[in-house]
């Protein structure tokens, strides 16, 4: 008789990936390596054979999108796996910009795209998320031995936090993430994996925009918010630098259906501020709080608003939900 060939395990559907923590500054020590911070979609890709899938960070599975990635990791040498990763658009110096991102998806071009991956979690029929994540990404990087278009490891270094930091924000990048070394993967946590960043850069919500003036079109400025700890939804600030005319239009479409009779905030927002224009209500059209966009700005104001806000781009892979306010970089 012939052995019975072992049954071998499937990858999981989907795994809920591990989050980051808020910090001022990368944490130093020889128990914490350091990766670039990538500005684009966090991404799980599964392989079961020859079903390659790509999830959103929320389990949605967006393949049909990126069928160039899927094509891509069809490279990878292996039966089974479960990646963590990124994928992005990459400049032509190496940067990842959400602002291309959102535009290769809007125009169709994803072909360019590039998937970072970062952690390893299922290998060729074992569960390896309980291992040290040194483990784990050394099994990972055994995967890249030869160049694979639209797929890179993320490399990292080891210690001095501070100083990887400050490299990558002289070269202008977001920022960097530092994890735990021995740890291994914790679905939800925030205290193993921090981020600390170069610029103030966030999501909030649109709750409704302004008529535009001059010769701009469709739109004059996004007003933004987010969720509090006890479920208010707070003003934040405008946002109307940042938008090309392609984008205005756009977003217009995309917010007209939309359009709600009532103001969705708990609190009104204030009139007057120290900086900027005051905001005429009467001008205001109001929306359901379901559209999430990124920004850049400088800081918070003593009134609690966004201070030199520049539009980056649409989070679709973010429920509105999950937006709550983080504290600035100083």
């Amino acid at each position: 008789m012939n052995p019975t060939k072992p049954n071998r395990t499937h990858p999981p559907k989907w795994i809920e990936p591990q989050l980051t923590r808020l910090v001022d500054e990368a944490p130093n020590g020889p128990d914490w390596l350091h990766e670039i911070k990538y500005d684009g979609y966090r991404m799980h890709a599964r392989i079961d054979g020859s079903d390659i899938r790509l999830l959103t960070r929320t389990g949605l599975d967006w393949s049909h999108r990126y069928q160039a990635t899927i094509a891509a990791l069809r490279a990878l040498p292996v039966k089974e796996a479960y990646v963590d990763g990124e994928l992005c658009a990459v400049r032509a110096d190496g940067v990842t910009s959400f602002s291309r991102l959102q535009a290769a998806m809007d125009e169709g071009r994803t072909g360019d795209l590039v998937f970072f991956a970062f952690d390893l979690l299922f290998l060729n029929g074992e569960s390896i998320a309980k291992l040290p994540l040194i483990g784990r990404k050394a099994r990972l990087e055994g995967l890249f031995s030869t160049d694979m278009p639209g797929l890179r490891f993320s490399d990292h270094v080891i210690g001095d936090g501070p100083a990887f930091r400050k490299h990558a924000c002289r070269l202008a990048l977001e920022g960097a993430i530092s994890k735990r070394i021995d740890s291994a993967y914790a679905s939800g946590n925030r205290g193993l994996w921090v981020k600390s960043k170069c610029l103030n850069r966030e999501e909030f919500i649109v709750v409704g925009w302004t008529d535009p003036t001059g010769s701009r079109p469709h739109i004059g400025s996004l007003l933004l918010g987010y969720y509090t700890d006890d479920g208010r939804l707070m003003y934040a600030g405008r946002a109307g630098t940042g938008l090309t005319v392609a984008e205005l239009k756009r977003l217009a479409r995309r917010l007209g259906p939309l359009q709600a009779a009532r103001m969705p905030l708990d609190v009104r927002p204030p009139r007057e501020s120290r900086f900027g224009s005051p905001l005429e209500l009467s001008r205001v059209h109001w929306v359901r709080p379901e559209v999430v966009v990124e920004v850049t700005y400088l800081t918070w104001t003593e009134d609690n608003l966004l201070r030199q806000v520049s539009y980056q781009g649409e989070r679709q892979d973010k429920p509105a939900q999950q937006v709550v306010r983080s504290p600035p970089h100083p």
